[in-house]
């Protein structure tokens, strides 16, 4: 018999009631939920039917009911909820950006190592079928070398320095907000982890990151160029150009369709695969797949290799974090 986990949402944003809606179309519920305010929770629990609303945000790393807990709080909360949760020995998938920096990271794995559980960042381009069907078209080789893949990804956020997106206090700016959905498709097609990068950027009245453009290399000389803006709309494109053809992905991460054209006559191929709307069912199903089973489907490598990046870009801007800076 296949074990049934017991899924606790820390936080009751967009994002958990997303989690709470797939769940339910597999037939399931939430456990638990945790959020710094009750009343929320509470509304949240009962829009759901969840069993459980915990008094202290504490209890939800403490309730040995739980298995997997999902975080959605502020980036910058990220890394002390990880480690309380790793460090009773629960599962954890993290919304993205996982931690501020590689630092926090390495804090995070290293304690998911030490007491035996699966920490994974919830990153849909990592379980989107649309992006597995693609993967097995490249590795069949019909296209030939990769050479460049081309990244756009711009949102038009209205000038509210107080909001999350230009917040410094709450780890905000483009690079961790959509440069991670950026780079994480970019890693997904690279052959390697690239060595050479460099940056421009443009910055906020608050001091994060409002636009930037990123060239990155690695060592097969796969290129990658990427255009990131939080004030002016782009379309979700993603474009990987090989020796004998080019594929395009729109509206990324959670992609069900892209276009195969092929450079010898032009001719185009559709590839759909899996469901937009189904993309957190498939990230719940990957997990469970990964806990019960040790082979990993979340690719938490490529997210060491995405906030390494990540990092170091934003090291050559100088731009930090107060919780960076307190942590010195």
């Amino acid at each position: 018999m296949v074990k049934e986990y017991r899924w606790a949402t820390l936080g009751c944003g967009v994002i958990a009631h997303e989690l709470a809606r797939a769940m339910e179309k597999q037939g399931r519920k939430l456990y638990a939920v945790a959020n710094r305010t009750r009343e929320k929770a509470e509304a949240f629990a009962k829009e759901y039917g969840i069993e459980k609303v915990y008094s202290r945000l504490e209890d939800v790393f403490e309730d040995p009911a739980v298995d997997v807990i999902y975080i959605s709080t502020p980036h910058n909360t990220h890394l002390p909820f990880l480690l309380q949760a790793l460090s009773h020995k629960k599962h954890v998938l993290c919304e993205k950006a996982i931690t501020l920096n590689s630092d926090e990271l390495e804090l995070a794995m290293r304690s998911a190592r030490e007491n035996g559980v699966v920490l994974a960042e919830a990153m849909t381009v990592y379980h989107m079928p649309l992006y597995r069907e693609l993967e097995q078209r490249i590795r069949g080789g019909e296209l030939g070398p990769l050479r460049m893949i081309q990244m756009n990804f711009g949102s038009y956020k209205e000038y509210d320095m107080t909001n999350r997106f230009f917040n410094r206090n709450l780890a905000g700016g483009a690079l961790l907000d959509i440069g991670v959905y950026a780079l994480s498709f970019a890693r997904w097609f690279l052959s390697s982890q690239p060595d050479q990068v460099v940056s421009q950027v443009r910055l906020a009245p608050t001091g994060v990151d409002e636009q930037a453009g990123i060239l990155l290399m690695n060592p097969q000389q796969e290129m990658v160029t990427i255009a990131l803006s939080l004030h002016a709309k782009q379309p979700k494109r993603g474009m990987a150009a090989f020796d004998r053809g080019y594929l395009e992905v729109y509206n990324y991460p959670r992609a069900e369709e892209a276009v195969i054209t092929y450079t010898q006559d032009g001719h185009q191929e559709i590839i759909r695969s899996g469901s937009t709307a189904d993309a957190l069912s498939y990230e719940v199903l990957d997990m469970e797949h990964t806990i019960s089973t040790g082979e990993d489907r979340m690719r938490l490598n490529y997210t060491k290799d995405v906030m390494d990046l990540m990092t170091q870009i934003r090291r050559d801007w100088k731009l930090t974090y107060p919780e960076e800076e307190f942590s010195r």
